[in-house]
């Protein structure tokens, strides 16, 4: 039979999970081929950047999406288990399980993004909104699709990290952002005072004609104004111009407009924007395939051109 979609993979990752044992990605893959009666050929056919085989990816994705609406969770990393929610969707027997089924759980919602988000809409209206669409357009979606999925498993990543881990990551980070000159001058920034509610200092620029002081935690709730206005004092104890808090959470409202307003220049980054600055400058990612778009060279078929 052919591979199935990642979406029809859905109901059979949930049934081999369903006692409740925890399984390793290569025990699924190969539980599921047997079950599914794959031949080899199936199984070692690859995507067309040839990187990966279509089989793997597409049992990837589907686990992917079931951690999403919180049916599976990963214990451990290249692990998965069932949890209540996807036994409870089991026991329930629905007809059809695929990703407008997931849209009844918001956290699969936030993941997926806005636009899946309209339950009433119907498959037909998806259909013609696809048959609009340029493939300029198809790819430039697909892209921010897969980015948004990236960052939010380099998120959590994060968030299973230890803090040592978490502080050389803001390091990291900082250095190809291009700041704190070289790696032993950042490497000593952060951890040292913890002075304040300061964690570390790290240079502006190579020459050290400024410092930038930092503060980088993760927090499991909101960072509220109370947090940003204890490190706006420690910032000014130190006569500071500039400071950055990172989070691994988020700033409620009232802490953003407080950053906004202090004379002293904090720029606030929370969990989202951390990844997403990870990703711009290819930090705990790397390039898996790229895909050149071209357009026909004009100037090339012009008959004045050429005889120019």
């Amino acid at each position: 039979m052919p591979i199935p979609t990642y979406q029809e993979l859905y109901p059979y990752i949930l049934k081999n999970l369903a006692n409740g044992k925890i399984l390793s990605m290569k025990q699924l893959r190969e539980t599921l081929a047997k079950e599914l009666k794959l031949s080899n050929a199936d199984l070692e056919e690859l995507l067309p950047s040839a990187r990966q085989r279509v089989w793997d990816s597409r049992v990837g994705w589907a686990k992917t999406y079931l951690v999403k609406a919180q049916l599976v969770v990963q214990p451990t990393r290249g692990c998965a288990q069932i949890t209540e929610r996807g036994l409870k969707v089991l026991a329930e027997k629905p007809k059809l399980i695929d990703d407008k089924y997931l849209t009844r759980f918001s956290e699969f919602v936030e993941f997926y993004g806005p636009s899946h988000s309209d339950k009433e809409q119907s498959q037909n209206q998806s259909n013609e909104l696809q048959a609009v669409r340029t493939p300029e357009e198809l790819m430039e979606s697909a892209y921010q699709t897969l980015r948004q999925q990236l960052e939010a498993e380099m998120l959590e990543r994060i968030l299973n990290c230890s803090t040592s881990f978490f502080e050389q990551l803001v390091v990291d980070l900082l250095l190809r952002m291009g700041y704190g000159g070289s790696r032993r001058d950042a490497g000593q920034a952060i951890g040292q005072s913890g002075d304040g509610g300061i964690d570390g200092i790290i240079k502006e620029d190579r020459l050290g004609l400024d410092t930038i002081y930092l503060q980088a935690k993760r927090w499991t709730g909101s960072v509220g104004r109370p947090d940003v206005q204890k490190f706006a004092g420690a910032l000014q104890g130190h006569r500071a111009k500039k400071g950055v808090m990172i989070t691994t959470s988020t700033f409620t409202k009232e802490a953003q407009e407080y950053a906004a307003a202090v004379e002293t220049k904090i720029v606030l980054i929370d969990g989202k924007r951390l990844t997403k600055l990870m990703f711009d400058f290819g930090l705990g990612c790397s390039t898996q395939s790229t895909f050149e778009l071209k357009k026909i060279d004009s100037d090339y078929f012009d008959p004045d051109y050429a005889n120019g």
